[in-house]
């Protein structure tokens, strides 16, 4: 492996619609064409907690990454890197990392198969769950959950359970510094159940195979 400290990515579940963090140096992440053959080696340090398929862990503890869109992976490096999203345990991994290491990792993660075997929840109130989605969620994140590289928002569709329900919970209480404003003042008026309910419907949407870059 070329570079001894690289990645331990713990991926947010939302990113702002706009370009929040300060630029790193040696260029804007987001400007720069990924490579996905240099990013699979990058990512062998990523794989020890995430697993070389990318599926994370259903507990709630790390994401789903495989099959994100490039630009919401860079980004949550970059707001990790300066402070703008707070994650002790990547932190040193961030900042250890280039603006072209991280458009390589981001781009080979995007190219990760997705799985439909994702944590899910009691898939009890699904009625209530698919009331939030459509009536909150939408319109930004899609119909099937597909989010929108353009505006950096984040694919939830193969995301587990526990991850969601995690972050909106953390959300709510307003620990995460990076969460879209709009969606916070949604959010904060959620009950426990409410969370819940939506976070097992989001992750039921059907998984679809990531499009090639």
């Amino acid at each position: 492996m070329k570079n001894a400290k690289l990645l331990t990515l713990c991926l947010a579940l939302a990113a702002t619609a706009t370009w929040a963090g300060p630029p790193v140096a040696g260029g804007d992440p987001l400007k720069l064409k990924g490579n996905a053959k240099q990013g699979e080696e990058v990512y062998e340090v990523c794989s020890a907690c995430h697993l070389a398929s990318g599926i994370g862990r259903p507990d709630g503890t790390l994401p789903v990454i495989a099959g994100q869109h490039t630009n919401v992976l860079v980004k949550q490096m970059v707001d990790i890197r300066s402070g703008h999203r707070d994650n002790p345990t990547m932190f040193p991994f961030a900042q250890s990392m280039s603006p072209q290491e991280m458009a390589d990792s981001a781009a080979y993660m995007h190219t990760l198969k997705l799985s439909a075997k994702n944590g899910k929840g009691s898939g009890k109130n699904m009625k209530r769950g698919k009331e939030l989605y459509e009536k909150d969620c939408k319109t930004c994140h899609g119909g099937n959950g597909e989010g929108d590289e353009a505006k950096l928002i984040p694919m939830l569709t193969g995301q587990h359970f526990k991850y969601m329900q995690r972050q909106l919970d953390e959300m709510r209480a307003g620990k995460r510094k990076n969460a879209d404003k709009d969606m916070l003042k949604v959010i904060k008026a959620y009950s426990d159940a409410d969370i819940e309910a939506v976070s097992d419907f989001m992750a039921r949407l059907p998984v679809a195979a990531p499009k090639k870059k």
